[in-house]
Order: C-alpha cells, then structure tokens, then sequence
C-alpha cells in the first residue's frame, strides 16, 4: 500500500484510530467495481487526451488537452487504483499518459501545476519508492522539481501569492484553490533542500490564511491584489453563489491544503486553521445529512434532500447505449450537491484526523466515514459501465459559468479513490 500521505510528519501523542472492517469491505468492493469502471473509460478515451467530464443526454465524453488544469487525475487515478489491484493494463495506460504531460513541468503560464503534475508524477514518484512500482527510466523526480520551478514563476513576492489568472479585468487574482498548488513546493524543498520552494509555499500559506478567510473560518474564492503594494483590491467569487457566500469546493481545497501545510512544516497555526474549516463545515446547518455539500452553503433552498427521476437523463435500461444511463437520482428544483467536494473533504478529513487532539480526530474520522458510504450509495456511485466510465456522478464545476453542472468529474473520482485508499492505511500509517 502507498504512504498516501508521505511527508514529514513528526511524531505526536494523538488518537489511535482504527477503520471500521464493514467500511473496508465495502472499500474493497468499491476498488474493484472503480477497476473496472476505468477499464471501461479507457477504451473510449482518444490516445492524445485526458477525461474531464462526460454528458449523458449527448453521450458525449468531455475531454482536454495535457494543459488543462485537471489533465493530472486520470493517470494519478489510474495509479491509486494499480496500487490497490496490480493490474497492469491500468498501469500501461498511466504510463502513456503521463507522457502526454511530460512537457507541462515547463509551462509558466499556470498556476495549477501541482494538480497536473503532483498528482500524476507525485503519485507515480511515490509508488516507486514505496516498492509497488519499478522504477522507471524517466525521472520522475527531475520532472517534478522543474515542475516546481516553473510554478515558483507566478510568485509575488510584494503581493506575498502565486499568481492564479492571467486574465483580465483582474490584477493579481488569486484563488483559494491555489492552496493545493503548494504541495509540490513542499515536496520540491524535501526532495532538494532547496528552502525556496517552501518560503514561497508558505508565504502564500499566510498571506492566503490573512485575507481569504472570514470570521467565521469561511472562505473567499478570489481575492485581488495590487502588485505595486500587496494591497487588497476586491474579494470576489468566480464560481459561487456570490462573493459573500461560501462555495463549497473551495471550503474543501482550503481544509485540504491547510492540513498539508501542518504536514510538512508542523506550524500549529496551519493545524488550527484547518480545524477551524473543519468546523465551519461540519457544524454548518446547510451541510446536508449525508454530508454531501450543496454546490454553495448559501445557495437559495437550504439542505433539502433530493430524490427522484434524473430529469434529462435516459432511465437505467432505457438506453441502448449502457454509457449513456444516468441512474435514478435526481438533483431536483433546489440546490445542486456537488459530490467532488464531499469527495475532497473525505480524503482531508482522514489525514486530519491522524494530526489532532482533543477527541477530535475521531470525529472527523467518523465524517469521512459517512461521506465514503454516502458516495458508495446508488444515489451517487455509478454502477460499472453508466456514466461513462466515471466513478460518481452529481458534481458541479461551474454553475455560474454554465458549465459541468450536474456531471461526473475527474477529481471528483481521484479524491474519492484517494479517500478510500487512504481509510485502508488507518493503523498502518506512520
């Protein structure tokens, strides 16, 4: 089993938690079924692109380029799910795709290399040293530390960030899904002992921890800068309800990435923050009872649960096309869930839960837990050979902008995966 949560980490008297076997089980059951499902998403996948997305009334697989922002979770999905089953048909693939990568360590004009890159050469780096991969005549290593080069280009250090955009009318844009974004830098001062990489990881970290977050630990999603003197322009919102409002996905990015700061540096504030998100999530009244968020805690409708027929959506057995059914849940009049989140808090929650103290990681154990056996219900989890070959459908990327509103995503899947691999190292971690 991989160190999904490799990095220094320093011994601590906290609670010793152990996973539950019925939810291991259904893990194992989950894998298997997510073997297969990906087997079948790699047969319809064209050999030069990656899968974002797929939309069901077309029957249409979304895909991208290798510059994409989301171009790194296939192959890092595909590499979780190999270490889980050995199989080396999903190994072959992985490999061929990160190929197509390769180039993106040099590209500068983005701020989401770490997703591309750690999460696809990291995962593979990673493998590798924990003996379930060979190594390989490519360096991996090498990859990632120019990768790290090129993001460190976007750093500010007046403003004190990572550039996020380059477009207008912003300045400095700076978004708080960047905080997922350092974890190469981290890694790249680990490997290198370079300490660049990490002064700028957490400067950002502060500057981040300073100006995003509100009283009551909830977060902003873009915060504008003035460049001649790291003065706040605007706190604005791209892809929530409204710039006052709390989009879920980057509550999740920032609970995640502030538990990886407290992992690598061990800077008690980057604990305390991370619990404080944790907090402002789970005791929220708009987080619904199967702790799978809607899109936005302030979006119009409250916690409703829905259920019903997927409008839209041809009916289980009522395509011709197997790819093209929908299941039976249905994201009614009312705000949408968006299951990457609840995916990307699951897989937060469980590191989280191995840093802290005071009772607390057993609760935020028991959290994820319901969120794992949430996603594994029919009312998210695709069965094998729907959805496209995706694993959870119901996420939502953008509504604002229109765009992958309701749909399968790919990071929804890789932090899904990644969650549950991670509740299987439960006692066995370092």
């Amino acid at each position: 089993m991989t160190a999904l949560m490799a990095g220094p980490v320093r011994a601590q008297k906290t609670e010793k938690l152990q996973p539950k076997p019925a939810l291991l089980r259904l893990i194992d059951g989950n894998l298997r079924q997510a073997v297969n499902q990906y087997k079948i998403l790699m047969g319809h996948l064209p050999p030069d692109r990656m899968p974002k997305s797929y939309t069901a009334f077309a029957g249409r697989l979304e895909t991208s380029d290798a510059g994409w922002w989301t171009s790194g979770f296939y192959p890092g999905t595909l590499l979780y799910l190999y270490s889980f089953s050995h199989d080396t048909a999903l190994l072959g693939e992985a490999e061929r795709r990160l190929t197509l990568l390769n180039k993106e360590q040099y590209n500068k004009g983005t701020h989401d290399l770490g997703f591309m890159m750690y999460c696809s050469y990291g995962t593979a780096l990673r493998l590798i040293r924990d003996g379930v991969l060979k190594e390989s005549a490519a360096p991996y290593d090498s990859v990632l530390l120019t990768s790290a080069r090129s993001l460190s280009t976007r750093f500010n250090p007046t403003v004190g960030c990572i550039r996020s955009w380059d477009s207008k009318p912003w300045k400095f844009p700076v978004i708080i899904d960047n905080m997922m974004n350092l974890e190469l830098l981290l890694w790249a001062t680990h490997e290198s002992g370079d300490s660049s990489f990490a002064r700028i990881a957490e400067t950002h970290a502060n500057t981040t921890l300073r100006n995003h977050y509100r009283p009551d630990y909830s977060s902003y999603h873009v915060v504008d800068y003035d460049t001649a003197t790291g003065e706040v322009l605007a706190k604005k919102t791209a892809q929530g309800y409204s710039d006052s409002s709390a989009w879920a996905r980057g509550q999740a990015w920032g609970l995640y990435g502030y538990t990886v700061m407290y992992r690598y540096t061990h800077d008690p504030r980057y604990l305390a923050q991370a619990e404080h998100i944790a907090a402002f999530i789970l005791n929220n009244p708009n987080l619904p009872a199967d702790k799978v968020p809607v899109w936005d805690y302030n979006a119009p409708g409250g916690n409703r649960v829905l259920t019903g027929q997927t409008t839209g959506l041809p009916a289980a057995g009522q395509s011709s096309d197997p790819l093209r059914s929908g299941g039976t849940f249905r994201q009614t009049p009312g705000p949408l869930r968006d299951v990457s989140a609840a995916s990307i808090m699951a897989s937060a929650l469980i590191e989280l839960s191995r840093y802290t103290i005071h009772g607390k990681g057993r609760s935020y154990l028991d959290a994820a837990e319901q969120i794992i056996v949430s996603l594994s219900s029919a009312n998210y989890h695709a069965v094998v050979g729907a959805n496209g070959g995706f694993l959870l459908m119901h996420s939502v990327g953008n509504l604002p902008g229109h765009t992958e509103v309701d749909v399968p995503l790919t990071y929804a899947d890789y932090y899904f995966v990644e969650a549950m691999l991670r509740y299987k190292e439960i006692g066995h971690a370092e």
